[in-house]
């Protein structure tokens, strides 16, 4: 089956934000295959593990927020680069993987995360 790829990068930006918002039972009830491998060490394999994370997430940090900066997509991947901002102003840059089955679901799942820092040695932003 062929990848449709922008449907792909829909999908994966409004999973990551409809579990940001405070609703992943929705969003792994929408976007979600049958199985879901989570590589993130701070969250549990399968889906119960992932809405018991951002369930926890939105209730002790419900100012946070997330801004997409890019999605790319390539075969079954797609690449979510963002930007967040948590309590105190501390801002982080991510990039999210996204594995997607060949019924348009998303079933695995990596991210690295890193803190913004105040100054940078090259001059240049982490977008």
């Amino acid at each position: 089956m062929i990848m449709n790829l922008e449907q792909n990068k829909k999908n994966a930006i409004a999973y990551y934000q409809m579990a940001y918002d405070g609703q992943p039972s929705q969003a792994v009830e929408q976007y979600v295959g049958d199985d879901y491998i989570q590589h993130n060490p701070l969250v549990g394999n399968g889906k119960e593990a992932f809405i018991a994370y951002f369930e926890r997430m939105a209730k002790e940090y419900p100012e946070k927020s997330i801004e997409f900066v890019r999605a790319v997509a390539e075969g079954d991947l797609v690449a979510l680069h963002t930007h967040q901002i948590w309590p105190g102003d501390v801002g982080y840059v991510t990039m999210d993987f996204f594995r997607f089955d060949n019924n348009g679901k998303i079933v695995e799942h990596w991210d690295a995360v890193q803190e913004i820092p105040d100054k940078s040695e090259n001059g240049n932003t982490m977008y």
